[in-house]
């Protein structure tokens, strides 16, 4: 195997490619199989096909490598001959890094809600008017970041403020690799700026919490009736201002975790109901998800980001037009163009630093 690899993942690779063969003749076999463990198996062989195949194709251009090598010491005074092999051997060698690269990104576990749509909760922090004011502002960022990236936004439950921020706000976010790409957001996004209410040119500090929690299916939570407290009441808008006249706005408890989840922007309290079962499944899938990734990532130092509501993840520095993530220390100077949903430019190298941290771990 590759120079390039470690010994111990050199070992690996060739434990994965012997368990390939393995799963490939249970498969083949003509014996009965238990359907269940049939899926479990071909699940297994499907998973381990594309690093086998990359593993293999990195095994055959080092064969190569090796073969040409013999030619050009062999070559002896044949100058053309030797020539011809050493260029090659040029070519093959410049593609060994890429391979070795490519076969360890496809051994990094994978997070199998990167596919799902998520549930996004925006909530002001510290600072009253001024946090309301940004916690609208950053719902309304991920809205242009989902109509950039042709994902469907619909916003589920907001609760507006007497001077038009939000005070909470909550949507459905839905298209392919959401959650992939907005796991990152969740913690506290800091504001630095002169509000609007201030007189004396002072920059406030203001707080908003973002949670991003992947869409759960009911198969992946169970959750008992008798677990709930559902209470209805009227709707109402901002300053306490009645926006219905019937009691459709639904609020539920899960009595084992506390977790309390309300809905009232539709008419009729059945969809509110739906809706904050769908809000509910969702934390409590990412309070199971969170509670297993704290086991697993127990001996880790360097991480992008726990998912934490009171984590501080980034800064919003309007004076200066600087938006600082304070988990990988990078600064953008263009506030107006990220607010507009150009946040690309800060996901992707969020993205980058959790799969090298990562792939250090595999070596």
């Amino acid at each position: 195997m590759s120079v390039g690899l470690s010994a111990k993942l050199a070992d690996k690779l060739g434990r994965i490619v012997k368990r390939h063969e393995d799963l490939a003749g249970s498969l083949a076999s003509e014996g009965r199989v238990d359907p269940q463990e049939l899926k479990r198996v071909s699940k297994e062989y499907a998973d381990l096909t594309a690093v086998v195949e990359s593993i293999r194709e990195l095994q055959r251009v080092e064969g190569e490598i090796g073969s040409l090598e013999s030619m050009a010491a062999e070559a002896g005074t044949d100058a053309e001959m030797k020539a011809l092999a050493e260029e090659e051997l040029q070519t093959l060698k410049q593609r060994v890094p890429e391979l070795e690269q490519k076969v360890r990104f496809l051994l990094l576990p994978k997070d199998e809600a990167d596919d799902r749509n998520v549930i996004l909760e925006v909530r002001a922090g510290v600072g009253g008017d001024e946090a309301a004011l940004f916690a609208r502002e950053l719902f309304e960022m991920y809205r242009n970041y989902a109509q950039l990236k042709r994902w469907k936004f619909e916003p589920m439950d907001v609760s507006e403020t007497g001077l038009g921020g939000y005070s909470k706000a909550t949507a459905e976010i839905n298209g392919r690799s959401v959650f992939a790409r907005l796991k990152f957001e969740s913690g506290a996004h800091r504001v630095q700026r002169v509000p609007a209410t201030e007189g004396g040119g002072r920059v406030h500090t203001s707080a908003v919490t973002v949670a991003v929690l992947p869409e759960a299916e009911e198969v992946d939570i169970k959750i008992e009736d008798k677990d709930l407290r559902i209470d209805v009441f009227r709707a109402g808008g901002p300053g306490g201002q009645s926006v219905n006249t019937t009691d459709s706005a639904v609020r539920i408890t899960h009595i084992p975790t506390g977790v309390v989840v309300q809905q009232q922007d539709e008419k009729s309290q059945h969809k509110n109901k739906a809706k904050a079962m769908k809000v509910l499944r969702a934390r409590l899938y990412e309070a199971q998800r969170a509670a297993l990734a704290a086991e697993r990532a127990a001996a880790r130092k360097n991480q992008v980001g726990s998912g934490d509501r009171s984590e501080k993840v980034r800064t919003f520095n309007f004076p200066q037009n600087r938006v600082t993530d304070h988990r990988i220390d990078l600064s953008l100077y263009k506030i107006d163009r990220i607010l507009a949903g150009e946040l690309d430019e800060l996901i992707d190298p969020l993205i980058a630093h959790d799969q090298a941290e990562r792939l250090a771990e595999i070596e």
